[in-house]
């Protein structure tokens, strides 16, 4: 049975709204105007006659993730989850409401999702489980009318068994035969000091001296110091200081993660025009350059470890094991002969 709607008034999705109609170049197109009040109530019946007379002011909605996280976690949605399945959804939505709160929802685009989960490369399930987490969100945003589509939707997940892998020496030729401006110089601050991108972009000149590199990790939260070998050292004398920050923004701030990934994105889809393989490479795998040439020439695992800062010895030991078979196998050749 219809409720009795006064004229223009429509529901949707449970909401009311006024639909007004304008001409924009030439073109008619309907405007939508949420009546945030009781059906038939002086409220409703207020805010409805104050739109007929181009009066009303519309609530400013704050659509950033702060208020999205908000207003999942109240809802009936998410009250209706198991114990179990809160429990696990909470630690992501608080992270995100911490790191993303002032973001704005309906800015976010499908590369900035593809960003973040790029970011997290090195532990594939937490990235997968973040951007799981993501769409639910623009999920339970779409309900709210700020946007129309998911932009986390058709990410594609990196599954149980992603392994992230370093640049082989052709892809990184290749790379530096186009790569300029940041590219470039996270080809030889990501391959020298064997650190993520996400801690690469906080390297401040200040932090460089005396041949060293001092970082503090986002993930581990330990401070390191990092002998830079020559190559670094040469590419960091002959680059230009514009600001605070090796990859600098202006004068005083540097450039974001996502800012770095999409020039890595733009060099990395260049090759792959000609070579589809290089579509597999990540801006993650430039860290295991370092830890793979450290292992190639005999480090051992706690050398390798004060290099890159992993706090367990599992991925550097995968990598010194790797080396070693790869030497194996030619001392094993080599007695063939």
């Amino acid at each position: 049975m219809r409720r009795n709607l006064k004229p223009n008034v429509v529901i949707r999705k449970g909401l009311y709204y006024y639909r007004a109609r304008e001409t924009v170049e030439g073109k008619r197109k309907e405007l939508y105007i949420r009546i945030d009040a009781t059906l038939n109530s002086p409220e409703f019946d207020a805010i409805y006659w104050a739109i007929k007379s181009g009066k009303h002011e519309p609530k400013k909605v704050n659509t950033n993730f702060a208020a999205l996280v908000s207003s999942y976690m109240n809802s009936r949605k998410y009250k209706d989850l198991a114990d179990g399945t809160k429990r696990k959804y909470r630690p992501i939505l608080e992270q995100i409401r911490e790191k993303n709160g002032a973001s704005d929802v309906t800015r976010i685009k499908r590369s900035d999702v593809d960003a973040i989960h790029e970011k997290y490369a090195d532990t594939p399930r937490k990235a997968d489980w973040y951007v799981q987490i993501l769409s639910i969100l623009f999920n339970h945003a779409i309900r709210l009318d700020w946007i129309t589509s998911n932009p986390a939707k058709t990410v594609e997940l990196f599954g149980a068994q992603k392994a992230i892998e370093p640049w082989p020496l052709w892809f990184q030729r290749a790379y530096l035969d186009r790569a300029t401006g940041p590219a470039l110089t996270a080809f030889y601050v990501g391959s020298g000091t064997g650190q993520r991108a996400g801690d690469m972009v906080k390297m401040e000149w200040a932090h460089y001296h005396d041949d060293y590199m001092s970082v503090t990790q986002e993930k581990t939260k330990a401070r390191i110091t990092i002998y830079c070998p020559p190559k670094l050292r040469r590419f960091l004398a002959e680059l230009p200081r514009t600001g605070k920050h090796i990859f600098a923004r202006d004068l005083t701030t540097g450039i974001t993660y996502h800012t770095l990934e999409k020039h890595f994105r733009a060099v990395r889809d260049a090759i792959a025009v000609g070579v589809p393989e290089a579509a597999a490479y990540s801006l993650h795998g430039l860290r295991y350059v370092a830890a793979v040439e450290l292992a190639e020439a005999g480090c051992t695992d706690a050398e390798i470890q004060a290099v890159t800062g992993h706090k367990t010895l599992e991925m550097v030991q995968k990598y010194r094991s790797q080396a070693r078979q790869k030497q194996l196998s030619k001392t094993a050749q080599e007695k063939r002969q």
